[in-house]
């Protein structure tokens, strides 16, 4: 049972790559990304080395997988070491100052170990062994997680030769996490890939065990309920059950935001919570009938699920609120980590513009090569390099990582639109259209705006670490969500767990709205930028979908006005009725 009522999201592929190794020992759950092998390899060596471990390099050999065994080897290595880290805080001295008293410390209330704990403090010199062991039993590490986005599945070539669809990126770093020995959950996330959800079938690991036991289990990040019944109900056709259903704000968030139709989280978290039993009961029919044609074990019940939910949370009001009102089993707490050092990798110069940045610094921008609106902090040091490249007659990037390889413009192999390779043709193509130099401008400030987020991701990990990074010269990209604008400073994991759990308030002196009222003012300026051609499609901007995306906003405040006190949204109520009215 986790003793903690938070998560650690993932966040870019370096922020939080080796934070397992740094909390997982109190009991605290984390993701790490593994799109970035070459990055993994690069942490590999350095935590073997720094632990005193044997380290032989895996060369990039793609025919030889060298991606997937990249993976396992640092997985296995994290496993290992947080396994090491846990048992020895587990037989720490029970007393100040040790790393089992900060375990205990930084527990919530309701945790069994505190209560244990408490009890403990309470007795009498007879009691206290019998209850120090049972205390020491109920320790667990936190849950080890990795993170695929499922639509970053890039094809892989050597020479002009295209590998099979199993060296492809997300299926090459499934298979890393399959083949590992970690045991924890694979977070899906970015969308339904049928391909590769099928190709999981193919690793025993994602299949409860004679005792209904998965070691490697499933969770779905998605948007809505819908979302959630169509792909568990493909995976529970394949005889695989999905353990946790993780709903993200589609716009309150870090990174790649994927935009509902107006749907806010409030109403989707309401429709989970009243339909949670019956998504478990029609799963579990499907999912017993593949059992029984594959021949394997069926469970007399439903294996556990686990309802969480992430996005903007930024008090412990809203913490308990989210638990209470909805049955969340954990709430994610991503963007305010970023200020914590002890938690996440990021360079001193971008955590300082992190704690400084107010509302304004932190925008929704079209930064991502996949096309998808990507939350950044402005004047990140990636931005600058862009316009440097550009101005030196060499824009883009080398392009050395690859990952988001999918254009075909200009070329038959896909390339990436942050890259050397397609910004200058696409700008050799806008020259050339004979543009009036002002439209030519912000076509270009437009291409500029692509970073390169494979290595401007990875980059605080080389600065950290002092590890020389694939290109000689790079920058950071770094993608907070709008919330940390209500945070400055750097902060303690005490200090920031302590906020988590109403314990202390570390937010600053901005005037900070309720987490839901929030993301429908994010709404409400999307649909904005949408109308004025920034983002979406000409679909997106039919009267008939811009009426929907109206009429799920409206709806959604009507849903706050109906429950004001029990959702702590009082002071907002006037802000809400004129979303309520607005009309379609």
């Amino acid at each position: 049972m986790a003793q903690h009522t938070f998560h650690i999201p993932v966040m870019g592929t370096a922020f939080t790559v080796d934070t397992p190794l740094r909390i997982a020992k109190y009991g605290i759950a984390s993701v790490i990304s593994i799109v970035d092998d070459d990055l993994l390899e690069r942490m590999r060596a350095y935590w073997a080395h720094r632990r005193g471990r044997a380290y032989a390099p895996i060369e990039k050999d793609l025919k030889a997988d060298s991606r997937a065994r990249r993976t396992a080897a640092y997985l296995d290595l994290v496993d290992e070491l947080v396994r090491e880290d846990f048992e020895a805080l587990r037989a720490a001295p029970l007393e100040p100052g040790s790393e089992l008293w900060r375990y205990l410390e930084l527990l919530p209330d309701e945790a069994p170990a505190h209560r244990l704990w408490r009890d403990w403090l309470a007795a009498g010199p007879e009691k206290r062994p019998e209850l120090e062991a049972r205390l020491r039993a109920a320790l667990e590490p936190g849950r080890l997680e990795v993170n695929v986005m499922t639509k970053v599945d890039k094809p892989n070539y050597v020479g002009r030769e295209q590998l099979p669809v199993e060296y492809n990126d997300a299926h090459a770093a499934l298979r890393g996490f399959a083949e590992s020995r970690m045991e924890g959950a694979l977070v899906l996330s970015a969308g339904f890939n049928a391909r590769l959800y099928s190709y999981m079938a193919r690793f025993a690991g994602f299949f409860a065990d004679e005792a209904g036991r998965i070691k490697k289990q499933i969770t779905l990040k998605v948007s809505d309920y819908r979302s959630a019944l169509t792909q568990g109900k493909f995976l529970a056709k394949k005889g695989l059950w999905v353990s946790e259903y993780r709903v993200e704000s589609g716009l309150n968030c870090g990174g790649h935001a994927f935009a509902t139709p107006g749907l806010l989280i409030g109403p989707i978290l309401e429709e989970f919570h009243q339909k949670k039993e019956e998504l478990i009961a029609s799963l579990f029919e499907v999912y017993k009938k593949a059992l029984e044609k594959l021949g394997k074990p069926v469970p007399e019940r439903p294996p556990e699920v686990r309802l969480t939910a992430q996005g903007g949370v930024g008090t412990a009001g809203e913490h308990a609120m989210l638990r209470a009102r909805y049955g969340l089993d954990s709430v994610g707490w991503g963007s305010p980590f970023l200020l914590v050092p002890e938690v996440t990798v990021v360079d001193e110069q971008t955590r300082k513009g992190l704690s400084d940045a107010g509302e304004e610094d932190l925008y929704l921008s079209g930064a991502s090569p996949l096309g998808v609106p990507f939350n950044v902090l402005r004047n990140a040091s990636m931005v600058a390099l862009n316009r440097k490249w550009y101005e030196e007659g060499k824009p883009g990037s080398p392009c050395p990582k690859g990952h988001l390889e999918f254009d075909t413009e200009f070329t038959e192999r896909p390339i990436c639109t942050a890259s050397r390779n397609y910004q200058y043709r696409k700008i050799k193509q806008l020259r050339e259209r004979g543009l009036p130099p002002a439209e030519l401008e912000r076509e270009i400030d437009k291409l500029l705006e692509k970073q390169c987020l494979c290595t401007g991701l990875a980059e605080p990990a080389h600065l950290e670490f002092n590890v020389e990074p694939q290109m000689k010269e790079t920058g950071v990209s770094i993608c907070p969500g709008p919330n940390l604008a209500y945070f400055s400073g750097e902060r303690t994991l005490e200090e920031m767990v302590g906020h988590i759990y109403g314990r202390t308030t570390v937010t600053n002196d901005a005037e900070r709205p309720h987490m839901f009222v929030k993301e429908l003012r994010l709404y409400a300026d999307y649909l904005r930028r949408v109308l004025a051609g920034e983002f979406g499609t000409d679909r997106d901007r039919t009267p008939e979908a811009v009426a929907a995306f109206r009429a799920n906003l409206a709806a959604g405040a009507r849903y706050y006005l109906e429950r004001l006190e029990e959702l702590g949204l009082g002071p907002w109520k006037e802000e809400l009725e004129s979303f309520a009215a607005q009309p379609a």
